[in-house]
């Protein structure tokens, strides 16, 4: 079938917790009840003898008790505080198997956070308040848990907060909680992991003063959300519609339904969707056609080759499997752009494909001034520009470059392309940043407006009008940013990074009272804070350890009026989707009893034999009647999938 359920942690309750340490310890316990009976055999013992065995029953006891209480009793000596720092260690062992379970790992456990420049050696040469760093050496807050856990302290733990149960959830070569005695010491605990993070990141210690240093006072906010203007997010509900809110967070797959599977010829490179007739999958030999239907897309047999279709003899451009294709001029024609470095995704230009014909009509090489330029990202003018039979320029991204490029000459006429050299593509308009801007990736609204995400984690809007400086410039949360999208109206941001997806707002009031996006202009000092979109710690884990969020997206529409409902992004053999409107809803129940940014954790998984290579939703048009969505359409290397959202197969 190809789908999964997203595995929710099980609850821990201190009855379970009991129960195991009884089994745990039963044998133990078996041995002093031999001891009972002898007694009641033996009526006769001197009290000599039962003495002695008292002492030997007194000193098995200790030895128990040794047992749990060895790593607390060692982290005693070096943390002072570790009474206050008392936890329940749990371990989560079973995976995704209906035998899984949380199993206590150490009953008396403490934890303190130190300063260290190691984390897999197991030498005790670090202490919290950092006297026993080697000089010089760059090192970082870490967790420690007695003697099982040590960890560095990054959003790549994953940690999820259940207030209620005074618990935290982690990844550490595994998946583990920690119950707190008190709702003081879970709070303390939050706090300090908090602060430790921002640290860890920013290299400045977490004091309000450098918060602001880093963000700024206009997004305080974002450090400190139970500050921030959440009304946002609620006047932004399109239509004022809500969707029920359950009373516990909705998750699971039955209303997924993979339509087709088919085999994809191997070697699959990148997805492109189109909204007319056809889409693309990009591959080691060519160009596969598919036909696009109401339930999903489905293989044609036709097969654009890279070898024999160029005008030339023999290409000027990397010979490259590309790694971006552009649909243009009403989908009739393809950008193929291909990295001239193994392992880096700039190019030095690209190929032009004529859909109709298969052929690749021509090279375009990129130049500025008379020396060739790179460009590490092209996209659309609009989001919906692709849709223009008479699209002749599209927009281009590089390091610290943001442009417009022209097929056409200066004069506005269709370039010649019957040369020995490869045409240079008009740069039409753009800017040249000096400081190392780190630009990795970008997308466009309905109406021409620009978003781009950077390598240092922000992003930044620049309106249609002008490239040369943004209007709002969104801090970064300490991962950069690998993936960035927008929805049709421009009203919503969804930026990837490694272990999350943030969703930004870009609505604001201006002083005339008027709701604008921040593409339009300065934003103020309300600016709402963001939400993120994460895996639950036994999710993650499962996708495994290199397996990092990438191609995050909305749904897709291209008219004004029609709203995004749903978001996709892709980590390892997961497809991982989001309801858009729940996200929004800020009395929803994942974002109860948290304290920080709001972190949803509601989602459904499509789950592949191997991974993933992009996922994307059909356009909004394929959407039939009775389905909440259109179809998604899931790549891996070797094969296509079609999943349906409805709860039932369409004919």
């Amino acid at each position: 079938m190809g789908t999964s359920h997203s595995r929710e942690g099980l609850d821990i309750s201190d009855e379970d917790s009991d129960q195991y340490n009884e089994e745990e310890e039963e044998e133990e316990e078996e041995q002093y009840d031999d001891a009972e009976e002898d007694q009641h055999q033996n009526p006769q013992i001197s009290p000599a003898v039962k003495s002695k065995t008292l002492d030997e029953l007194d000193a098995k006891l200790k030895a128990l008790e040794l047992k749990y209480g060895t790593s607390s009793s060692s982290s005693s000596s070096q943390n002072p505080n570790s009474k206050n720092n008392s936890v329940k260690l749990y371990l989560h062992i079973g995976g995704n198997t209906p035998k899984a379970k949380w199993i206590v790992s150490d009953k008396y456990a403490s934890y303190s956070f130190i300063k260290t420049s190691k984390i897999n050696d197991d030498e005790d040469d670090d202490e919290s308040d950092g006297g026993g760093r080697d000089k010089g050496k760059p090192s970082w807050w870490a967790l420690r848990v007695g003697s099982k856990v040590k960890a560095r302290v990054s959003s790549e733990m994953q940690l999820k907060m259940f207030g209620d149960q005074r618990r935290v959830d982690f990844v550490s070569n595994g998946v583990w909680a920690l119950k707190f005695p008190t709702d003081e010491a879970y709070r303390k605990f939050v706090t300090e992991f908090q602060d430790c993070v921002f640290e860890n990141v920013y290299g400045l210690e977490a004091t309000d003063e450098n918060k602001v240093k880093v963000y700024g006072k206009e997004f305080i906010g974002w450090v400190k959300p139970e500050a921030a203007d959440d009304s946002m997010w609620e006047d932004a509900d399109d239509y004022g519609l809500k969707s029920p809110e359950p009373a516990t967070p909705v998750r699971g797959s039955q209303d997924l339904l993979e339509e087709f599977e088919e085999a994809a010829n191997g070697g699959v490179q990148s997805l492109t969707l189109g909204a007319l007739d056809n889409s693309f999958l990009v591959n080691d030999t060519g160009v596969q056609v598919y036909r696009n239907l109401n339930h999903g897309i489905h293989g044609k047999g036709v097969c654009v080759k890279f070898d024999g279709s160029s005008s030339r003899e023999k290409s000027s451009l990397s010979q490259m499997t590309p790694k971006k294709a552009l649909l243009m001029r009403a989908e009739t024609n393809m950008l193929l752009m291909s990295p001239f470095k193994e392992g880096k995704p700039h190019a030095t230009g690209l190929q032009q494909l004529d859909i109709e014909t298969g052929k690749i009509v021509t090279e375009w090489k990129f130049e500025k001034d008379g020396t060739d330029i790179t460009m590490r990202d092209i996209t659309n003018d609009t989001k919906g520009s692709q849709l223009d039979p008479s699209e002749s320029t599209f927009l281009g991204l590089d390091d610290n470059r943001l442009c417009q490029w022209d097929m056409r000459d200066r004069a506005g006429m269709v370039q010649n392309i019957a040369t020995a050299n490869s045409p240079v593509l008009n740069w039409n308009q753009g800017h040249q940043f000096s400081k190392g801007t780190n630009f990795q990736c970008f997308a466009t609204t309905g109406d021409g407006s620009i978003v781009v995400g950077s390598l240092d984690g922000k992003i930044r809007l620049y309106s249609k009008t002008s490239m040369r400086q943004a209007k709002t410039a969104f801090p970064g949360l300490g991962s950069p940013i690998t993936h960035v999208d927008v929805t049709y109206d421009g009203k919503w941001i969804l930026g990837t990074a490694d272990t999350y997806l943030v969703l930004i707002c870009t609505l604001f009031t201006d002083k005339d009272g008027k709701t604008k996006t921040g593409f339009s202009g300065r934003m103020g000092n309300r600016i709402p804070a963001p939400r993120l979109l994460k895996l639950t710690p036994l999710d993650s884990h499962l996708a495994g350890a290199n397996n990092k969020f990438h191609g995050g997206h909305f749904s897709w529409v291209t008219e004004n009026g029609k709203q995004e409902r749903h978001l996709v992004a892709t980590v390892g053999k997961f497809s991982v989707i989001w309801d858009f409107q729940q996200v929004k809803n800020s009395a929803h129940a994942c974002y109860r009893n948290q304290q920080g940014l709001k972190s949803c954790y509601c989602y459904k998984i499509v789950l592949k034999d191997e991974s993933i290579v992009e996922s994307r939703f059909m356009h909004d048009k394929f959407a039939v009647s009775d389905s909440p969505e259109a179809p998604l359409v899931v790549a891996t290397p070797l094969k296509v999938s079609s999943i349906s959202l409805s709860g039932k197969r369409q004919h």
